[in-house]
């Protein structure tokens, strides 16, 4: 009914209690869940859209506290905003869309906050592996937190929507009510299942990416005009005089980015997934072949 023997095979790889994963197809629909358990939903601007969009599909309120300068995590506003009714955080980190990694001290001082007022932070891991960070220890046997993680990133496995929440028991009993049974198709627990039976392909891959990303960003670093700012996923954000003519301009290139100038903080920015060397060398080509603008 919920995909037993994988959430068994995912415990033993994370060293985490059976009864504390739930699997979904997808961290999205965890998302959803946790949305609907919520009372409010609390999260950082600019962020992944979908933890707005859980809050706004299960009516209840949303707020979003602004990143200071250099994407830097508002730990006093969000301190205050936890407040009543008990709701949840939703916390990437690595942080999207920016690429930031909050500080622990930080994160720890939430999961605090958490404790004392009722709360539930969330600490989404989609990024964990690109950045070597694991907030497990923080959340083991806590109520407080849970953390998100995701086959999509690191493991390669975006096409077979798969994602887990590492909670505490009674947590992920919550969280597991509001999904459906029979969730997760027999196709996709069998892909798990070998996939995980592999675990250092996923961790060579992801020092891959991280590797690579050093060098795009060294690179990228000695533009005219263009400015990335570091980050510890498998993607950059990229900042620029006229994110418009960017876009265009690696388009007719044969480069696809994706334009984030819409979102707070990140007026004239573009996001740059990391992929194959080759890849990279023909972003790269590209970025420098374009007018200073």
């Amino acid at each position: 009914m919920h995909a037993e023997s994988l959430r068994e095979a995912v415990a033993r790889l994370e060293g985490w209690p059976a009864e504390g994963v739930v699997l979904a197809p997808g961290s999205n629909f965890l998302v959803l869940a946790l949305g609907l358990m919520a009372r409010q939903v609390l999260d950082t601007a600019p962020s992944f859209a979908w933890y707005e969009g859980s809050a706004r599909v299960s009516g209840v309120p949303y707020r979003a506290v602004p990143l200071g300068a250099g994407f830097d995590l508002p730990l006093p506003a969000l301190l205050e905003a936890m407040g009543d009714p008990p709701g949840v955080l939703f916390l990437a980190n690595p942080h999207a869309p920016t690429g930031r990694l909050f500080e622990e001290e930080a994160v720890r001082r939430l999961a605090g906050r958490a404790a004392e007022r009722g709360w539930l932070l969330v600490v989404d891991e989609a990024y964990q592996a690109f950045a070597g960070s694991d907030h497990r220890a923080l959340a083991r046997g806590s109520p407080a937190v849970a953390l998100l993680r995701t086959f999509s990133k690191a493991w390669r496995l975006g096409g077979v929507r798969a994602g887990c929440l590492l909670a505490a028991p009674e947590v992920a009993a919550r969280v597991q009510a509001v999904l459906p049974p029979f969730c997760i198709p027999l196709s996709t627990q069998a892909v798990l299942e070998a996939a995980l039976a592999a675990p250092e392909e996923a961790r060579r891959n992801a020092d891959r990416l991280a590797a690579e990303r050093e060098r795009v960003f060294r690179g990228l670093s000695r533009h005219p005009a263009w400015r990335p700012h570091p980050s510890r996923t498998n993607f950059l954000l990229v900042h620029t005089p006229d994110a418009e003519a960017a876009f265009q301009g690696l388009l007719s290139r044969g480069v696809l980015v994706r334009r984030q100038d819409h979102l707070p903080g990140c007026q004239g920015c573009f996001r740059v997934s990391v992929g194959t060397p080759e890849e990279n060398d023909a972003f790269l080509r590209a970025a420098f072949e374009l007018p200073e603008r």
